[in-house]
């Protein structure tokens, strides 16, 4: 089987659990002994080619500008004849002045888009003009594959368009929606969601959450939906360092700086967590829009030389980083999985979680809180830095949960879809 696999990131560059959940699904499938054409914006080159053919899509040449094609042609009166000689040439020089032409002809007609590559003011550009060269690769990989696969709305138009010229069936696979954001229903994304919904053939939710989201808000069948929550690609534990560089224990925050991930509450959970627990140190790992409002706050609760910010951290040092912490807590108000807690308990930290979170049906021995409830988080936190027989039973019972979550049964889950619809397409 192969798969033209639609998506925005893939390691070593990325800024979330998308690019680690596509990775994890490109190696499993691939395992399998399945193809994969995986299409980004802009690759690096120092992406993992082992298990699928990278495009980036900033190399494509898109051909046939049909605006500037029709705005000159149509002044024209072309008479075509069944003939190709060009007179007074030898075979070698015809054959030659032929290559030159059909190059110029390319050239002129063809043209390749600049990429950002990054989820900032151009994104929308950045979306149309990948949906152009996923209609150019579609074209050119045409007959190469049997089924389309599309992650998040970043890459659902260009899924459409590949679905549109090979009439290959089309999966769109959920790892957030926009109102897991903060939208109303009223935004371009929202649209574009909506649109790659609606001519899917089967749509993949991370979670029964997104699952409920996708039924009441896109207004999709619930047996056009299939939930495969994400896995963990397996690791070696994670062992501590022999001293931190200071005193006292770390309570850590992991992802993006923004309304969804929740880091006011983070903020106020330190603020009661600190009354009680004086060496406590707060580490915010990431960044966001909301970042500087985020440090205003922290220096109004008299927090700031317990307060680290670290910025965005790659792979190595989001591992440094959790082995120096003591308590990791994703307080999301809304997160349709979340890789990163099955990250922490695989460096042997105790995790609580927002009960409004994917992550939360999959995880039996997590603590779980409502977003909101800051006291009920603090209580957890301040029970797991004093009692350090509840931290190792978290610990032991959590990793051996997560040892079970490999991509397998995702995988093996996706491969039934994929089948499913190439039989039905025949």
């Amino acid at each position: 089987m192969k798969i033209l696999m639609f998506g925005w990131e893939f390691p070593p560059h990325i800024s979330g659990g998308l690019g680690t959940a596509c990775y994890g699904i490109t190696k499993s499938i691939s395992q399998h002994g399945h193809d994969i054409i995986f299409v980004m914006p802009k690759a690096s080159g120092e992406e993992d080619k082992r298990y699928a053919e990278i495009i980036s899509a900033d190399k494509i040449n898109v051909l046939g500008n049909s605006e500037a094609y029709d705005e000159v042609y149509k002044k024209m009166n072309i008479i075509t004849i069944n003939s190709s000689i060009l007179p007074y040439v030898s075979t070698t020089e015809y054959l030659r002045q032929k290559l030159k032409i059909e190059s110029q002809i390319q050239d002129s007609w063809s043209k390749r888009y600049v990429f950002n590559g990054a989820y900032g003011s151009s994104l929308m550009d950045d979306v149309a003009n990948y949906t152009k060269v996923a209609h150019q690769i579609a074209c050119d990989y045409e007959g190469k594959y049997d089924v389309i696969h599309a992650h998040d709305w970043l890459t659902y138009n260009a899924g459409v368009i590949a679905k549109q010229i090979s009439g290959k069936p089309l999966i769109v696979h959920v790892h957030a929606t926009d109102f897991d954001r903060g939208g109303n229903g009223k935004s371009d994304i929202y649209k574009i969601e909506k649109f790659g919904m609606d001519n899917a053939d089967k749509i993949v939710a991370v979670s029964k959450l997104t699952k409920k989201i996708i039924i009441e808000k896109y207004n999709q069948p619930a047996d056009k939906i299939e939930v495969v929550h994400n896995g963990l690609t397996p690791s070696p534990k994670k062992t501590r360092p022999e001293k931190k560089h200071f005193n006292g224990k770390i309570v850590t925050f992991l992802g993006r700086i923004t309304q969804q991930k929740g880091p006011t509450y983070f903020v106020e959970v330190a603020k009661l967590v600190a009354k009680h627990n004086p060496d406590t140190h707060f580490v915010m790992a990431g960044n966001g829009d909301m970042l500087p409002l985020i440090i205003k706050l922290v220096a109004s609760a008299g927090l700031s030389h317990r307060f680290h910010f670290t910025g965005f951290l790659t792979g190595n040092e989001v591992d440094a980083m959790l082995a120096m912490s003591d308590v990791y807590i994703m307080p999301s108000v809304s997160e349709p999985f979340g890789i990163s807690p099955l990250e922490a308990i695989n460096s042997s930290i105790p995790v609580i979680i927002s009960k409004q979170s994917g992550v939360a049906e999959v995880l039996k021995n997590a603590l779980k809180v409502d977003y909101w409830d800051i006291e009920a988080t603090a209580d957890k936190v301040n029970a797991i830095l004093r009692y350090p027989i509840l931290k190792n039973f978290l610990v032991k019972h959590s990793q051996r949960e997560v040892n079970k979550m490999t991509w397998e049964e995702p995988t093996q889950k996706l491969i039934d879809i994929y089948n499913f619809l190439i039989k039905s397409n025949i």
